[in-house]
């Protein structure tokens, strides 16, 4: 897909791997309405951006307000008369204790971020998206998604709500001008834990030679999602790790599962 000149809206556009994501689509041509529930995040998105006068537009708003997100195509279309993309970044996790310590509150928030905020996006946006001669609709699950990790089970049914949705649109839309895309990343180095009101001492979570798994940078993330945008590919996993916890899950379920589950269990509250 040609990227300079099309329109994009980006949940999650005021930090983290949503913020580059954004950053990246303007650096190529792109225009971009950037969505978030923090205002001064989404000015600061702005300000480093630095981007033409009508290329960048900023929407204030909460992803799991179903009004507010059926009215905001509207407000898109009004700012840049077009919408040919739209990338679902947002993302919440919760503490990290097993599922019988959750309250059922946690685990409504973290589904109501996660996975109904990207439900009710498509569904505002589908109607736009298929009006356009070529358009991508972009959805971020995660390694979560494909392997449960012991301590954050409401987050990780989350995203596999989230990988089985997309793959069910792809099926549905093969043959529109819609091209699907679904995002596996691992551990990326954004400030979720602090977006998502969670405090964790990470230093406790190292891999069987001792040292810190590695992660992979915001900047490179959102470069490979747009890269995905681009080449139209259907399935993006970012970071060794989430391949590797793709490729072995799928030939050792349980091995997989019991090897998450022992470097997790430190962590666990």
């Amino acid at each position: 897909m040609e990227l300079k000149n099309k329109v994009f809206a980006v949940t999650g556009g005021g930090n983290g791997i949503g913020r580059e994501v954004v950053l990246e689509l303007l650096r190529r041509g792109a225009r971009v309405a950037a969505v978030d529930l923090n205002q001064s995040a989404l000015t600061e998105t702005a300000s480093r951006a630095g981007a033409p006068v009508g290329a960048l537009s900023l929407h204030t708003l909460n992803i799991t307000d179903r009004a507010a997100v059926q009215t905001l195509p509207e407000d898109i279309l009004k700012e840049h008369n077009q919408i040919d993309g739209l990338i679902n970044v947002a993302g919440i996790i919760h503490r990290f204790v097993p599922l019988m310590e959750l309250s059922i509150e946690e685990i409504e928030r973290v589904m109501s971020v996660n996975f109904w905020g990207t439900v009710y996006m498509v569904k505002a946006f589908l109607p736009a998206l298929l009006e356009r001669p070529a358009a991508s609709l972009v959805d971020v699950s995660s390694m979560g998604g494909l392997v449960p990790s012991p301590g954050q089970g409401a987050y990780g049914a989350s995203k596999a709500a989230v990988k089985l949705f997309t793959e069910t649109l792809y099926a549905e839309l093969r043959d529109t001008n819609i091209n699907v895309t679904v995002v596996f990343p691992g551990g990326v180095g954004t400030d979720i834990l602090g977006n998502s009101g969670v405090t964790l001492d990470t230093s406790k979570l190292t891999l069987p030679n001792g040292k810190p798994p590695k992660t992979t940078s915001p900047q490179d993330a959102g470069r490979q999602i747009v890269d995905a945008v681009a080449s139209e590919s259907f399935r993006v996993l970012i970071g060794a790790d989430a391949r590797g916890v793709d490729r072995l899950g799928r030939l050792s379920p349980t091995r997989t599962i019991d090897m998450v589950a022992d470097r997790v269990k430190a962590l666990i509250g």
